[in-house]
Parts: structure tokens; C-alpha cells; sequence
């Protein structure tokens, strides 16, 4: 992946355009990875096996009755013949399909949306480092940057969490950029916040006590925060602003 010129950060800048097909309304969820959704073909319903390219609880965005964005499978060889898109929350539609998170992640990665990724000398994905594959290794002035992305979907009020079901996965790779950390290279966190309301960003220790904590370690190892704000209308990602981690705001406000 080659680095391109740092933009600056405007925002409402365009990521993305993600295509959809059709628009229907979920019936359920009977595992992680599907989903039965009623749509609407030459004026006959009729339900449709779906699949959930998200492991997320997504509680708040995939229950019975809900709107959702999906698109056709170009593969017939599928046990399902559609992808879930987003699914929409008050006057929203948030992406809930992982899959695009690299495309997304990139994006602000190559265009220098955050300073600290900048003027890299080069980016490589999917890169193995202790026991896992982070999502980018960064080489920038002789300097490694270990780097993981996490989208964020849930929110209550104007507070973004992540994440919405308990991940030992995600701690893992928090313990590995501490790691990294303690080795003597920099080490960042991505998160793709997908809830446009969202005023600021936390661990979610409710959910997963463990992952929080792990979160707070990572801090004080000196492991790099970005949560960014993104929205998805009229088939388009797009970046709004760098939110602040809500300890900084409600300690602020003390």
C-alpha cells in the first residue's frame, strides 16, 4: 500500500461508496452470522437467508421489525444468497458489515487524516506480530507502528462503546501492542466509530470488564487512541471528526 500526501482533516469528507440492492425488514437473527429478513420482490414478500458480516451483538440495530440495507450475493455457491448492509437507527443508517472496515481504514491511513500516520515511508497490511495478525504494520522514520482497527457500532446517548459483546480476541490484540509498546515501537488503536450521534468514545466495561481493563493498560503503556467518526447515507461513508475518549471529557468537566 503506498502512503499518499497528508490531507487535511475537513470534515464530512467522502470515504466510500458502498452499493446496496434492496431495503427489507428483519424477521430474526438465529445466529451470529444470519439473519432472515423479509423483502419485498415484484410486489410479493417473501424471506430471505442473510448473511451478518459482523460478530457483534449489534442488539440495538438488528431486532425483529428493523430496517435493513442489503445487498445481492454475486455467488451462487452461497448457502445465502444476500449481505447485510446496515441496519438503521432513529434518522441513521449504521454500516454493520465488517467486511469494509479495511477499505475504510485505509483510506484514513493513506490520506493522513491522523497526524500521527502521516508522511509514512510505507503500509503494510495484515502484518503477524507475537501471537496475532495485526491489521497494518506502519514504517515511518525508522520507527515501527503496530496499528489495529475496531468498528464501533454501539452507542447510548452520545457515548460510543466498544465492544457490544465480550471479545477476548480484542483483548489480545490490545495485549500485543502493549507488547509492542514495552519493545520499543509505537502502537496505535483505529476505531471506526459508525454511530454519527456519538459525542465521544469509552471501553465498554460493562460488556467486557476484562477488555477495559485491558483498554486502560494499553493507555498507560502508551498505546495510540483514534476514534473517528464516520456516517453512511445515500450509499456513502462519510468522515466527520476525531472524537475525544469520554474519561477526558467527563474529567474535564469536573
Amino acid at each position: 500500500m503506498t502512503p499518499k500526501k497528508p490531507s487535511s482533516s475537513k470534515p464530512n469528507q467522502k470515504v466510500l461508496q458502498i452499493h446496496a440492492d434492496t431495503e427489507g425488514i428483519l424477521i430474526e437473527r438465529p445466529n451470529r452470522f444470519l439473519a432472515i429478513v423479509e423483502i419485498e420482490d415484484n410486489g410479493n414478500k417473501k424471506q430471505e437467508k442473510v448473511h451478518v458480516h459482523d460478530p457483534g451483538r449489534l442488539i440495538d440495530v438488528l431486532y425483529p421489525g428493523n430496517r435493513v440495507l442489503l445487498r445481492k450475493s454475486d455467488n451462487p455457491k452461497r448457502k445465502t444468497g444476500w449481505d447485510m448492509i446496515a441496519g438503521r437507527i432513529s434518522d441513521n443508517w449504521i454500516l454493520i458489515n465488517s467486511a469494509f472496515h479495511r477499505q475504510i481504514s485505509g483510506w484514513v491511513i493513506e490520506n493522513g487524516i491522523v497526524d500521527f500516520f502521516s508522511n509514512a515511508d510505507s503500509i503494510l497490511p495484515e502484518q503477524k506480530y507475537g501471537d496475532s495478525r495485526l491489521d497494518y504494520l506502519i514504517l515511518k522514520e525508522g520507527k515501527k507502528i503496530w496499528v489495529e482497527v475496531k468498528g464501533c457500532t454501539l452507542a447510548e446517548g452520545r457515548v460510543a462503546s466498544f465492544p457490544d459483546a465480550p471479545t477476548t480476541r480484542g483483548k489480545r490484540h490490545l495485549e500485543e501492542l502493549i507488547k509492542a509498546r514495552n519493545e520499543g515501537h509505537e502502537a496505535a488503536v483505529l476505531i471506526l466509530v459508525l454511530r454519527p450521534e456519538a459525542e465521544c468514545f469509552t471501553a465498554n466495561g460493562i460488556i467486557d470488564p476484562a477488555f477495559a481493563e485491558t483498554f486502560k493498560k494499553a493507555l498507560e503503556a502508551g498505546v495510540k487512541v483514534f476514534p473517528l467518526l464516520f456516517s453512511f447515507e445515500d450509499g456513502v461513508i462519510c468522515y466527520h471528526s476525531q472524537l475525544p475518549l469520554c474519561d477526558k471529557v467527563l474529567s474535564a468537566e469536573s
